[in-house]
């Protein structure tokens, strides 16, 4: 119950400050941090939607706001008209360039001030443990042996 609770704790003030200063809720900013550190930008819709933990219909409604605001735009394949792909665009890089700081901030705002430089290498470390061991989990899933 814990975690639950500092979970929805944190990412509600985090959330709230990226609203207030830069227009952002916190899987606008996640979106475009994933979209900046693929490769040329742009991930395909149905993996961006896992990397954010959204259903479909979640990565859609996203992914059109974002669009609106001009952050990121729908690319079509041209192989396979099955596939669409969310490019960063030049806005939206600048956007999360401007929002990156005042997010960093926030972070340590709100977990510095409750927590020693060794509780926070201490939860970093496990929160980096328990990612790679889902990632290892979900990369397994689609394995047939």
């Amino acid at each position: 119950m814990g975690l639950v609770r500092a979970h929805a704790s944190a990412t509600r003030g985090l959330s709230a400050d990226l609203l207030e200063e830069h227009g952002l809720t916190l899987n606008d900013y996640e979106c475009l941090l994933r979209l900046t550190h693929a490769e040329g930008g742009q991930l395909r819709r149905v993996d961006l939607s896992r990397e954010l933990l959204l259903t479909p219909s979640g990565i859609t409604r996203l992914l059109e706001g974002l669009e609106r605001a001009g952050y990121v735009e729908r690319k079509n394949c041209d192989a396979d008209a099955r596939v669409a792909y969310a490019v960063l665009t030049q806005a939206g890089a600048e956007k999360l360039k401007q929002a990156r700081r005042s997010h960093v901030a926030s972070v340590r705002e709100q977990f510095g001030a409750r927590l020693s430089d060794e509780e926070l290498a201490t939860l970093a470390s496990l929160l980096a443990r328990l990612e790679a061991q889902a990632n290892d989990e979900k990369e397994g899933a689609c394995t047939v042996e």
